[in-house]
């Protein structure tokens, strides 16, 4: 039996995407420890390693955009547009590039998060295309109208020559796609134990005044951080570098911690509308605080999922970055549905990659 090779494309867009399709690779990896896994992407290497634990490949190449922001909130669509016109010029170059590579590495299948182009890239290398996600990029380019529905057109004929999405929760219908596989909340799994993280980081609040600031992989440089020192018996912790010196901020800085490895000591996370984060919290049902956020369709569709299966709490942005923070003396409002959501999304794609690779060795 040949060794199977997965080559996972994953969309140039914050950390989000990466965080969930290395967390879905850790489980292939640990299912299948033979398996060889190309990752497709500009994110950093260290980010991927945070979460994948054994060997992987590391092919750093773009075959999207994704939203090109300053930070997590503020969006440049005309940078966007421009970017989105180059790959479209570029798409036959990058497709026969990527082509010889997968030739040449005997690549079985591509797993993809959510490059529109991985569809032309395995239909030209004669090999099957699977998709995983909760929206499309053309969703939310055909939201913002002009120019961008025509570049939505176009990913929406790429995205339906995808062979089987795995559709994860807080999704939009996602339309496009012919073959669609349901599955649960997909993320990491945090690696130590509370006690351990409490001692090391001298975490002494209970965990109803322990909170987690998390803003994605860019950040964000606008976090009143002078309202926490209104709150001198809670503690909070933030993986922001920038944030200042203060006697209850917890800075993380050593790589190998992620933000949900500090969920579970926590009352309340406090984020931006984003999927992984989201899925991460619901997936160790820890309370979540987030900020509206326009002009992007999938928070909305992020925020509806929030209300229907989290403890939760939204804050318009000036509640937020203007306020005084008043919400932290607030409880989180109940789910409105009592519908539990799976859990299981990493073990149901990796298993149904592996047994793709079973009969198809």
């Amino acid at each position: 039996m040949s060794r199977p090779i997965l080559y996972l494309a994953i969309t140039s867009h914050g950390f989000g995407h990466a965080v969930r399709a290395c967390s879905l690779a850790a489980e292939i990896q640990r299912l299948c420890p033979e398996i060889l896994l190309m990752l497709v992407t500009t994110a950093p290497r260290w980010l991927l390693e945070s979460y994948i634990q054994g060997d992987f490949i590391h092919r750093q190449r773009a075959f999207d955009v994704g939203v090109i922001q300053s930070d997590s909130l503020n969006m440049d669509k005309d940078a966007t547009l421009e970017k989105l016109r180059q790959i479209r010029k570029q798409e036959r170059s990058i497709v026969a590039g990527e082509v010889n590579f997968i030739r040449q590495n005997r690549v079985g299948l591509i797993l993809a998060d959510m490059p529109p182009l991985a569809t032309e890239i395995a239909s030209a290398a004669a090999i099957p295309c699977w998709m995983m996600s909760n929206f499309g990029w053309d969703f939310i380019y055909r939201d913002w109208g002009g120019e961008f529905s025509e570049m939505a057109d176009w990913i929406s004929n790429c995205y339906k020559k995808c062979d089987r999405l795995f559709r994860l929760p807080l999704h939009e219908p996602m339309s496009a796609f012919h073959t669609i596989t349901d599955v649960g909340l997909t993320g990491g799994t945090p690696r130590y134990a509370t006690e351990e993280l409490r001692a090391k980081f001298n975490i002494t609040a209970p965990a109803d005044k322990t909170m987690l600031l998390t803003f994605g992989g860019l950040g964000l440089q606008e976090i009143p951080y002078n309202n926490l020192q209104q709150f001198p018996d809670w503690q909070f912790i933030t993986f922001d570098y920038f944030a200042p010196d203060l006697p209850n901020l917890i800075k993380i800085t050593d790589r190998q911690y992620r933000p949900v490895d500090f969920i579970p000591i926590c009352g309340r996370i406090v984020s931006k509308p984003g999927y992984s984060t989201f899925a991460e919290a619901l997936r160790l049902e820890i309370p979540i605080v987030s900020i509206t956020r326009e002009d992007f369709a999938e928070a909305k569709v992020l925020l509806e999922g929030i209300e229907n299966y989290a403890y939760h709490q939204i804050l318009p942005p000036a509640e937020f970055f203007q306020g005084s923070w008043e919400f932290l003396h607030q409880q989180p409002h109940s789910p409105r549905l009592s519908t539990v959501l799976d859990k299981e999304g990493n073990q149901a794609i990796a298993r149904a990659v592996l047994s793709y690779f079973e009969v198809n060795s």
